[in-house]
């Protein structure tokens, strides 16, 4: 049972000697690494060859098309059973492979994904941005947590899937955002078996600054909406709350009639969101910083929901993308 990891990769050289730094120290050997440098500026060739007599790692230069393209053409590269899927910003623990393993001799499944986890090196945004999206409070932690709340759906950061399933349903599609979860309701809606794997979690980095956080629960709001018209089953009540949370925030700031009320249950919120940060993480200051991330993503996330939702369903335009020049800055 050889695993192929597909890493696609952007401007990120020192995430992915972090990752194969953690690659090496794996329990489990069975597998091969592919890197697909996705027409970065900054390359990270010299860092993948310091690694090539410690794992075998192939490096691989594209055009830039995106991680869902890139994670195309590494899998036409790949040779594995199992194909997984990484993100560049995850730390792999040392049990990774191992877990996953085991949880396929158990399940059979043939796509399958795990839940991300916050390391205690992470800089306080980090851990406050990790909270945020993990947290049930926020509605993150109903996206890969627990395996009885709802249909789990892998996310690229920790995915893995069944090579002969990924080469029938012909792989990622051709969406900049949202592309996985694409991938993952024509999986379910191709009949396949999904399991959520808790044991097989990576540490994830994710954003750096609030700046760049936005822009990624921004599009992660227009992608639902685009989801939404290729598949309409998608949508649930829980993808409303933060363009909910957003409206009732502005109800509650510009009148009278809802100020007082309103602004008490998003004081109420953000005392819950700041307790629960905090003792997670053991550290007030993560928990101060949790509750401007939180708000950075219910508003970020809800904005550019309702911003597509007027677009794409009231307007009836084709769909779209935000920050497309300058995502990373």
């Amino acid at each position: 049972m050889l695993f192929s990891i597909i890493i696609p990769v952007y401007n990120r050289p020192d995430e992915i000697d972090e990752l194969l730094s953690s690659l090496v120290e794996q329990t489990d050997t069975d597998f091969e690494v592919i890197i697909v440098e996705d027409g970065s500026s900054i390359a990270c060739k010299t860092v993948v060859e310091k690694y090539a007599g410690k794992l075998p790692v192939a490096y691989y230069l594209i055009e830039n098309s995106g991680p869902g393209q890139a994670r195309n053409y590494g899998a036409k590269q790949a040779s594995g059973d199992y194909l997984l899927i990484l993100d560049s910003d995850c730390i792999i623990p040392p049990a990774y492979i191992a877990s996953v393993r085991n949880e396929l001799q158990e399940t059979n499944a043939d796509a399958f994904g795990g839940p991300d986890r916050a390391l205690d090196s992470f800089t306080p945004v980090q851990k406050a941005i990790n909270y945020s999206m993990t947290s049930l409070f926020t509605t993150g932690g109903i996206r890969g947590q627990k395996k009885k709340i709802g249909k789990f759906y892998p996310r690229s950061f920790n995915m893995g899937i069944r090579r002969e399933v990924y080469e029938k349903l012909g792989g990622f599609a051709k969406m900049r955002f949202g592309e996985d979860i694409d991938f993952s309701i024509r999986i379910y809606n191709a009949g396949y078996k999904v399991a959520l794997f808790l044991s097989a979690y990576v540490y994830h980095k994710r954003r750096n600054n609030f700046k760049t956080f936005f822009k990624q629960v921004y599009n992660s709001g227009i992608a639902r909406i685009n989801l939404y018209k290729k598949y309409p089953d998608s949508l649930k009540i829980v993808h409303l709350f933060p363009s909910a949370f957003l409206l009732f925030l502005i109800l509650s700031l510009l009148t009278a009639y809802w100020c007082v009320a309103g602004m008490a249950c998003i004081s109420l919120y953000t005392l819950i969101i700041f307790l629960d940060a905090t003792i997670q993480n053991k550290s007030p200051y993560v928990g101060l910083l949790s509750i401007l991330a939180s708000f950075t993503q219910l508003i970020g996330y809800g904005s550019g929901f309702l911003s597509a939702f007027w677009k794409r369903v009231i307007l009836g335009k084709d769909e779209f993308s935000a920050f497309d020049k300058n995502f990373y800055k």
